[in-house]
């Protein structure tokens, strides 16, 4: 099987499914198509990735002949976001001679479905996705509510699956876990949050919120902020005029392996993006971490990842006083904190991670491919994704 990934550019967070795959179908056998620089932003935060050790990695502006020929001749085409229209059109055309295209998306109406009305934009959407309904063209949603959005438009109809990003996978032993978390002498829970100080998508004021609302109740606590952005003077002026300095420290931007460290240390990770967040693989690297996170439920990843009281907490849409009441249950009950992260950790280890995700892609894949049934899993990647209209509401008692 030969099998080309096209996509804006590769990181961190691909690198894992791409490696999966090549131990599955031969390292001869995958390619990678960058078809654009990354963002200076992203790669000031540590997302860059020195292409020249990527063996399977080509750069689209280097070998467009050997891309739009590999786009038709291939027997797999996966094509993500890009912004390149050559590119794109050409997989449109593989589309249109009834080759196997699997199409990966986050929403498409995440400031709101009432978009869909518009007539010009679904005449777009009808020339890159409705028209092909009939045809090997499947839809791999990276995040609970992309199908919400698809079936809108009568898009892909039983064609979808529950997709994501799969950023490293780590094992660790109970006794590295307890080591790493030092759970014999947890009587002050590290709290973690990480991300771009984004206004009115990332909510960092929420971590410093919390951190007020439980000095405020004498709780022992300290909470780690890693991240820079927009809202950093205000953010900083806020820790000073509450006097929390002595429970908050801001760490800037660190490399993402840093980042995992801490989350390993961590024993709570709070997740407050909105539904400007596509997925947020940060959740994933937490649970894999054996943190217990606490998540807003309109970010892609959390209604596909987190089972509310389970495995982690997910607080309703951007409801701060929803998000104190869940972090505080936590920060009160250390044995939640354990429990929760053993079960986030095991549902990385046990299903959602590029290993896994690797296999059922190539099963699907083949299957397809030959015309045969696909026996879809019930839960977890290529499992069919179940139409979530935004947003769930976890709100019940404690």
């Amino acid at each position: 099987m030969k099998f080309l990934f096209v996509s804006n550019y590769i990181n961190h967070h691909q690198i894992p499914l791409c490696e999966a795959i090549m131990r599955i179908i031969g390292d001869e056998n995958f390619i990678f198509v960058q078809t654009q620089p990354m963002e200076e932003e992203r790669v000031r935060m540590g997302w860059g990735v020195d292409v020249s050790s990527l063996t399977y990695l080509k750069i689209y502006d280097n070998d467009k002949i050997f891309t739009l020929n590999a786009i038709n001749d291939f027997d797999v085409v996966m094509l993500g976001w890009t912004e390149n229209d050559e590119v794109r059109e050409a997989c449109l055309k593989r589309a249109d001679s009834g080759k196997l295209l699997l199409r990966m998306s986050e929403r498409i109406y995440r400031e709101g479905q009432w978009k869909a009305i518009s007539p010009k934009g679904l005449i777009s959407k009808y020339k890159e996705h409705i028209r092909f309904r009939n045809k090997k063209v499947y839809m791999l949603c990276n995040g609970a509510y992309v199908a919400s959005d698809f079936a809108l438009i009568g898009a892909y109809p039983n064609k979808m699956f529950r997709w994501g990003y799969f950023p490293e996978y780590r094992e660790y032993t109970k006794e590295q876990m307890r080591n790493m978390k030092r759970m014999e002498d947890n009587k002050t829970p590290r709290i973690l949050w990480a991300g771009r100080f984004m206004d009115g998508v990332k909510h960092p004021e929420f971590a410093l919120e919390l951190a007020a609302y439980l000095k405020e109740k004498n709780y022992s606590f300290h909470i780690d902020v890693v991240g820079d952005g927009e809202m950093g003077d205000d953010l900083h002026y806020y820790v000073d005029e509450n006097r929390l300095t002595d429970v908050v420290t801001f760490h800037g931007f660190l490399p993402p392996s840093r980042v995992r460290q801490m989350m390993e240390e961590a024993h709570i990770y709070l997740f407050t993006s909105n539904n400007l967040e596509g997925w947020g693989a940060v959740v994933n690297e937490a649970m894999n971490a054996g943190c217990a996170v606490v998540a807003g439920s309109m970010a892609g990843a959390v209604p596909y990842l987190i089972k509310d009281g389970e495995n982690g907490y997910i607080y309703n849409a951007e409801d701060l006083q929803s998000f104190l009441n869940k972090a505080e249950d936590l920060v009160r009950h250390p044995s939640k904190q354990q429990k929760f992260g053993n079960n986030a950790y095991n549902t990385i280890k046990d299903l959602w991670n590029s290993n896994i995700a690797a296999r059922r892609l190539i099963d699907f894949c083949s299957a397809t491919i030959k015309d045969k049934e696909y026996i879809a899993p019930n839960d977890g990647p290529m499992s069919y994704a179940p139409i979530i209209k935004p947003y769930i509401n976890p709100e019940k008692p404690l």
